[in-house]
């Protein structure tokens, strides 16, 4: 399975336009490989280097997304979910995309993509935790693509 996104190279720095300090659009995102047998997609964007990085103390989600169709091939930028897909809760306590806003330091910022071997139930609107939980037994393959991103 590979991830990939036109608006910035794994490692590499997430675009002003994608973060708190610019537009907060969620970035466009590709994927490809995808695993036979595949039924949907889920996604979880996160930062396991809340508050600082030189002492983390919890993983913030960014963005939680299921029952992506695969055939959908990526996620435009800004725009909503493909149809079928459904949202969960960011940290924020919302559902959406929440763009990288470190209060220090540079962060990395995780996005997880899992190709599953079924459609989930509507979960309502989980939060990862809760999706991470209804995925077990149901992943087939993972990809991933980090960005970092430091207030300027």
């Amino acid at each position: 399975m590979i991830l990939s996104s036109p608006s910035f190279s794994h490692q590499s720095e997430i675009p002003v336009r994608h973060t708190c300090e610019g537009g907060d659009a969620s970035p466009a995102l590709q994927w490809s490989d995808l695993p036979e047998g595949t039924q949907s997609l889920a996604l979880i964007v996160d930062d396991p280097d809340a508050p600082d990085p030189k002492a983390p103390a919890v993983t913030w989600v960014h963005w939680v997304l299921y029952n992506i169709p695969p055939d959908a091939g990526g996620l435009a930028e800004g725009a909503p979910p493909p149809a079928g897909a459904r949202e969960g809760l960011n940290d924020w306590k919302r559902t959406g995309y929440g763009g990288p806003c470190p209060p220090i330091g540079r962060h990395r910022y995780f996005h997880k993509l899992y190709a599953l071997d079924t459609v989930l139930q509507d979960l309502g609107k989980p939060d990862k935790a809760r999706l991470e939980q209804a995925m077990q037994g149901h992943i087939l393959g993972r990809a991933e693509l980090i960005g970092t991103y430091q207030k300027r």
